[in-house]
């Protein structure tokens, strides 16, 4: 089983597959690398080296019990890069995993990135501050927190079909929202407190404003998680150099609900020699 150390010495699980342009696939809170399947199959038949890790705490990897924050997320995110030692890499985040690749990008630079896809990220700051009046009041996000931690099963099983936005009328198998479910609770119940908290909190504004390589940023207009009006939508105004792409009635699980047209934009934007950092 391929693993790689992370900042702290953390063993932590990656999956390699293909040859070709390097893609690395950041999972978001709760979800390991296998999450990704649906995009590193057919990927990695087109030419592209789709290459995915579990996080700390997450799937395969160690479950410790700290390093929940961005810094040392993305300090792991530099270990595998440093480790497998990809080049010219297209970093693809998922919901608070976009959080880990703005800081990775601050924190490590751009030696190894040329573009990044931000898919239903959290990023960046849902919390309510005084200067983010629309954003989500914190006794709010305790409340369904301590609601989700006293039946942490029971509340995933709940919230699936919002988080594939099924009312909308996209259509998803038993079986794909049960196997979905059981990934997600495939990780420690302390990091599946501690990496919401991060991607809630953590205000990665002037982070975002400072990117300094082609974005795509793709988002569904009925995301229950992550609200395209708080996330999405003010990443586009913030990434200097970035394409926006809204998917009607898509939710957080855009990339199980709306495959093929994700996976179809995600191709063209890699191959696009056009869309490359200057």
């Amino acid at each position: 089983m391929p693993y790689f150390e992370g900042s702290d010495k953390t063993s932590l699980f990656y999956t390699d597959w293909g040859q070709g342009k390097p893609v690395v696939f950041v999972a978001g809170a709760w979800l390991s690398s296998s999450a990704w399947e649906f995009q590193m199959l057919p990927l990695s038949e087109q030419g592209l080296r789709c290459v995915a890790f579990d996080k700390r705490g997450h799937g395969r990897s160690d479950w410790v019990g700290h390093g929940f924050d961005y810094d040392t997320l993305a300090d792991d995110l530099a270990a595998l890069l440093d480790h497998l030692d990809l080049r010219d890499v297209t970093l693809v985040a998922h919901s608070m995993g976009g959080g880990e690749v703005i800081r990775y990008l601050s924190r490590h630079g751009y030696d190894r990135i040329s573009k990044v896809v931000l898919i239903a990220v959290t990023a960046p700051l849902m919390l309510q501050t005084p200067d983010n009046p629309e954003g989500i009041d914190r006794s709010l996000f305790d409340a369904l927190g301590a609601e989700r931690t006293k039946d942490r099963p029971r509340w995933m099983a709940q919230n699936a079909q919002a988080f594939f936005a099924t009312h909308l009328g996209n259509q998803v198998s038993s079986e794909l929202i049960a196997w979905t479910v059981q990934r997600c609770l495939d990780c420690s119940a302390k990091a599946a407190v501690e990496v919401v908290e991060t991607g809630f909190s953590t205000d990665l504004r002037k982070e975002a404003g400072a990117l300094q390589v082609p974005t795509l940023i793709l988002h569904g207009d009925a995301d229950a998680s992550a609200p395209h009006h708080l996330t999405g939508r003010r990443l586009a105004q913030l990434v200097p150099d970035n394409i926006y792409k809204e998917y009607p009635g898509a939710g957080h699980g855009i990339f199980l609900t709306h495959t093929e047209q994700l996976n179809q934009d995600l191709h063209d934007f890699i191959e696009d020699a056009s869309s490359r950092r200057r």
